[in-house]
């Protein structure tokens, strides 16, 4: 049967109520309206107007999937499933959220001085021609559909006031005063000379309270950076960019001095990637360090700064997200003398906070520790602490030999990159210490073939490591919106859950409140804990394949990351669309 939406379809030229548009004719010519329906749905909207496309796809007059092709095939412009978008990645503060909802259009991307508008009706010129006076760029247009913009919308909103910090001292603005900060005129900037009091700039107040609401609200990451026609300021919120303010593009150069200045930075140097490290002490806190890097782009120096929040170096072991056997064969691991302990995983997979938590385990008057890191990210008392500094020849390789002359009992060696480090790693765990350190693999038995291609032999990897444990982070469901969510059996089992669990299974979904982040609050980890005992040691000996390693894992009772991020999601901990995000299904 052919699809009339493929047919071209002369629109209707007798008279349309004022508030139809040529995808309203377009819908009736189609027979997808009758004339009726439209005639109801205009009279509802009354004098105070609005779009008739969202008034009739609300009223549930057509259906909005319909809409959308329709009004795709007849513009000739691209159709958008919005589902696939991360509300943190939009561009929203380019234009007022009212604008958004009044017009049915949201800003999805800009790139260069070009922004990608998804629109619900192509023909409501009003609404595009309000947009790109707000935005002050051109745009390209792409079609969405209205019941998934609606949600959308709702998300952004939610956002914004999960983004809003108690009003009080200067330090806990709120993120509206907040933005008014930001909005910094560029004649007020321009005005600033070396002569001005550090307490009166505007933008070492701007600054202050940047950090101030990046600490409150316990971003790991902020990063600021320029681009040919805007500024633009994120914040890493459990694991996920979100756009927050876009000061003016005049203001990028102060604030990066600025934070140049406090990092003890060079601030005439543009040219060369540096990194710093500032100190912020707030009222009634402990000082909170950030880690600062600078990066040399096409319009500027873009700034990255990780939030070392030292409180967790201090959480125990067992608040990590260890499954209970997991536990026990870490701690038998730990409790060895010697042996390579590996923690794998992703750059922001938490990795650093396993290992640290290890340390503290450790951390007793009997035993010397000594950790060779990139950089310190965090300071622990009784243990030895080096950063290395390749500019005076000092890397993970010469640490560690002057760490085996120096009596240890444990080495943390914050990642093995290179075949020399490897070597004395190996070496090290081999003669008597026990030696913790990560790697970059996807999961635990794929630790081994790195290894192995860093040139250490099959003998040495099967006699020397002791346990791998890969890991990731989940972003952790809300408990005051999560809501349940109705699955078949047969969805669950195509999920990756056994007959055996469906009973009494009850799984969530984001939902969000004022108190969370698009419904997440927080993070938790996932792991794969993998012993090497004595049938995978035989199998590393015989030099079987990485594949091979994991099914013989698997096999032996120790569960993949994608079990374990479905025991969280069966526990109501996570949803099972942030085990997708994360692991891809398996």
């Amino acid at each position: 049967m052919t699809d009339p939406l493929a047919l071209p379809m002369p629109l209707p030229t007798e008279a349309a109520p004022s508030h139809t548009t040529a995808l309203v004719r377009l819908l009736v010519a189609l027979a997808v309206l009758d004339s009726e329906s439209l005639q109801r749905t205009t009279a509802s909207l009354g004098a105070e107007g609005g779009l008739l496309v969202h008034a009739l796809v609300h009223q549930q007059q057509v259906n909005a999937g319909v809409v959308a092709r329709a009004a795709s095939q007849h513009f000739g412009l691209p159709l958008f499933d919005l589902s696939s978008i991360d509300p943190g990645q939009l561009p929203g503060q380019l234009v007022d959220a009212a604008l958004l909802r009044r017009h049915r259009v949201l800003p999805l991307r800009q790139r260069g001085r070009k922004l990608l508008l998804g629109v619900v009706d192509p023909s409501h010129e009003k609404g595009i021609d309000a947009v790109r006076q707000a935005a002050g760029c051109p745009i390209d247009l792409v079609v969405v559909e209205d019941d998934k913009l609606d949600v959308l919308l709702t998300t952004l909103q939610q956002q914004r006031r999960a983004l809003a910090i108690p009003h009080g001292t200067r330090d806990d603005a709120d993120f509206s005063e907040l933005d008014c900060r930001l909005q910094l005129p560029t004649a007020d900037l321009a005005a600033m000379d070396s002569t001005s009091s550090p307490e009166e700039a505007p933008v070492v107040r701007f600054v202050d309270a940047l950090l101030a609401a990046a600490i409150r609200l316990r971003a790991s990451d902020l990063h600021l950076e320029p681009y040919e026609a805007c500024y633009r300021i994120r914040f890493r919120l459990d694991g996920l960019l979100r756009e927050v303010l876009q000061p003016p593009l005049a203001s990028a150069s102060r604030i990066c001095a600025r934070l140049k200045i406090m990092s003890q930075l060079d601030i005439a140097e543009r040219r060369l990637p540096q990194d710093g490290r500032l100190s912020v002490r707030q009222p009634g806190l402990a000082c909170v360090d950030f880690r600062v890097s600078t990066l040399p782009t096409l319009w500027g120096e873009k700034l990255v700064l990780r939030l070392l929040d030292g409180s967790n170096a201090q959480l125990g072991i067992d608040t990590l997200g260890y499954e209970p056997e997991q536990l026990r064969h870490l701690l038998a691991a730990l409790a060895q003398p010697q042996g390579l302990i590996l923690v794998t995983g992703p750059t922001g997979s938490g990795k650093t906070v396993s290992l640290y938590a290890c340390l503290n385990l450790l951390n007793t008057t009997e035993r010397n520790i000594a950790t060779v890191e990139d950089p310190v990210e965090i300071t622990l008392g009784g243990i030895n602490q080096v950063a290395v500094n390749p500019k005076v020849g000092l890397d993970f390789a010469t640490a560690l030999r002057a760490f085996l002359r120096q009596d240890p009992d444990v080495i943390m060696v914050g990642e093995i990159r290179d075949p020399e480090t490897a070597e004395i790693a190996i070496k090290a765990a081999h003669t008597g210490h026990l030696v913790l350190s990560t790697l970059h693999t996807n999961c635990a038995t794929a630790a081994l073939t790195r290894l192995a291609s860093l040139g250490i032999p099959a003998f040495l990897l099967a006699t020397s490591v002791t346990l791998i444990s890969a890991q990731r982070l989940l972003r952790r469901l809300c408990s005051d919106c999560k809501r349940p969510v109705t699955m078949t059996e047969q969805q669950m089992l195509q999920q990756g859950y056994a007959e055996a669990e469906l009973q009494d299974l009850q799984l969530f979904e984001a939902a969000g409140c004022t108190a969370c982040h698009a419904g997440y609050r927080g993070r938790l980890g996932i792991h794969e804990v993998v012993p090497i005992g004595e049938r995978l040691a035989r199998a590393i000996v015989e030099g079987v394949s990485a594949v091979q390693l994991a099914d013989l894992a698997v096999r032996e009772g120790h569960a993949g990351l994608h079990r374990a991020a479905l025991h969280k999601a069966a526990r109501g901990l996570t949803s099972l669309a942030e085990v997708q995000r994360v692991t891809g299904g398996g």
